[in-house]
């Protein structure tokens, strides 16, 4: 029996007693409803027992639990620390720092500093400074590793000589994605429609990017399929985020150099690599919520449905 239009009146709504231990994010949602008018908290639990509401409600309480904010700060500085000092490496071995700086979209003073350190320190570089820059690099892999075990809530992968290849891997890949992408794009961009391909290439780029790196570095503790809803949600957020990207950080970059010299720059990064970090992580998050939700398309992403086809015929 269903009241005011079709939301279940209360006697309808399943309530297990065991609630509070399976979903407490749901029991502290019911604490809060409770303090509600009646009407209210019929319709708002309706709400909450649908897929959206399941979905809101469990993300939010993910986003609270793995300190997305501070994570996404932590995250932002290891990327600055570490795929940058690659990517100069890759131009000093290169001699090429126009194709660098393009990709991060350099400003011209600080493409000067650029030039400058290349020309004195690409002959004297050397095997074991490239050997240290990567090892250190490293770091950024061991704390995206760390949010990833937080999201999923999964053991940790060991750390040791085996699993290194993992770090440098994901490393590699981001630093490189920098320049591929570009690369991929410029000859798409003289055909019709102009606007469309690159974002189909950016799309592709980032949905492989966000599915690789978590299953690389908790080592297939997850299936990849399960990725899958994070790396696409991921992909359509920064279909919007980078063209506002692409509108503000240039002119940013100019102002800060011309304010407060190579220091300005480096906090305009960090404020740009800090909502890319947020977005990676927080689609991350949510994407593991839509696949172990217990609804429809939960248990798609899981393969349970055809598992249970196939049970069937047997």
């Amino acid at each position: 029996m269903s009241t005011d239009g079709g939301v279940p009146s209360p006697e309808s709504v399943p309530r297990p007693a065991d609630i509070a231990a399976e979903n407490p994010a749901r029991a502290r949602a019911d604490v809060a409803l409770g303090r509600l008018p009646a009407g209210m908290q019929r319709k708002a639990g309706w709400l909450l027992d649908r897929w959206p509401g399941r979905i809101l409600l469990q993300a939010a309480a993910g986003l609270g639990r793995i300190e997305v904010f501070d994570r996404s700060m932590t995250i932002a500085a290891q990327f600055f620390t570490s795929v940058l000092p690659v990517l100069i490496l890759i131009a000093t071995l290169g001699s090429n720092s126009d194709q660098f700086a393009d990709a991060i979209d350099m400003p011209k003073q600080s493409r000067q500093v650029l030039e400058g350190a290349l020309d004195e320190g690409g002959a004297t570089f050397g095997i074991l400074g490239a050997i240290f820059v990567l090892v250190s690099a490293t770091s950024l892999s061991r704390a995206l590793a760390r949010a990833f075990t937080a999201i999923w809530e999964v053991p940790r992968p060991p750390s040791s000589l085996r699993s290194a290849w993992r770090w440098l891997a994901v490393v590699l890949v981001f630093a490189l994605s920098l320049v591929i992408v570009r690369a991929a794009i410029e000859p798409l961009e003289v055909l019709p429609p102009r606007e469309l391909w690159p974002r189909v290439v950016s799309l592709a780029w980032d949905v492989a990017i966000a599915a690789f790196v978590p299953w690389v570095l908790l080592a297939g503790a997850v299936r990849a399929r399960m990725l899958v809803p994070g790396a696409v949600l991921f992909a359509l957020l920064m279909i919007t985020v980078r063209p506002a990207t692409q509108a503000w950080l240039p002119g940013a970059l100019e102002t800060s150099a011309d304010r407060y010299g190579s220091i300005g720059v480096a906090f305009t990064y960090l404020t740009w690599l800090y909502v890319a970090s947020f977005c990676f992580l927080a689609t991350a998050l949510i994407g593991r919520v839509v696949a172990t939700d217990p609804g429809t398309l939960g248990r798609r992403v899981r393969g349970e449905r055809a598992r249970m086809a196939e049970s069937t015929d047997a």
